[in-house]
């Protein structure tokens, strides 16, 4: 029981860290430059937030009774048709993660050995889980190198800014 516990802190704090990197980058881009691409067949931050927004909704909506790619989702489509307001891509953002995160609250030790179904292969949880996550921690990787790439010089870093490394392990260091 105390690993299970423990794996799931763990899953929800890095969770938490990847959809926080993408709140942090939404915050600096303008409307317009949500929809920014660098070439015509290149994806838009709100391409990739509509697709990671249908994987979340798909994957974790009723995990243990049902296949997590659900007969509603249209994954080609969330890559066709991006959200046109800002407004409207963090609406379906934090709905998106808010699913995933009260699928995480009902894993318990009694249903952490349940076998999952993704697109008819059965995985174990935690090769769910770490699927998923890996998924996630890449396309939010893509929205916060455009969200730089259109920023260029006004882009506010996420993690510790280039050549303030000594700065910052000095601080860390000195508690």
């Amino acid at each position: 029981m105390e690993f299970i516990d423990h794996y799931l802190k763990s899953v929800r704090f890095e969770f938490h860290k990847y959809k926080q990197m993408g709140d942090k980058t939404f915050s600096q881009l303008s409307n317009d430059e949500i929809l920014w691409k660098y070439n015509d067949d290149d994806n838009s931050v709100s391409q990739i937030v509509k697709h990671i927004s249908g994987n979340l909704l798909s994957r974790w909506t009723n995990i243990f009774t049902e296949d997590g790619e659900k007969p509603w989702r249209d994954r080609d489509q969330e890559f066709e048709d991006p959200f046109t307001s800002k407004e409207d891509m963090i609406g379906s953002w934090e709905n998106a993660w808010q699913c995933l995160f009260n699928t995480l609250a009902t894993i318990n030790a009694t249903n952490f050995h349940e076998q999952i179904k993704i697109r008819d292969e059965e995985h174990s949880l935690i090769e769910a889980i770490n699927r998923q996550m890996t998924h996630y921690a890449v396309h939010v990787g893509q929205i916060v190198f455009l969200g730089k790439m259109i920023k260029g010089q006004e882009w506010i870093s996420l993690s510790i800014p280039k050549g303030q490394s000594e700065t910052f392990n000095k601080r860390k260091f000195n508690r």
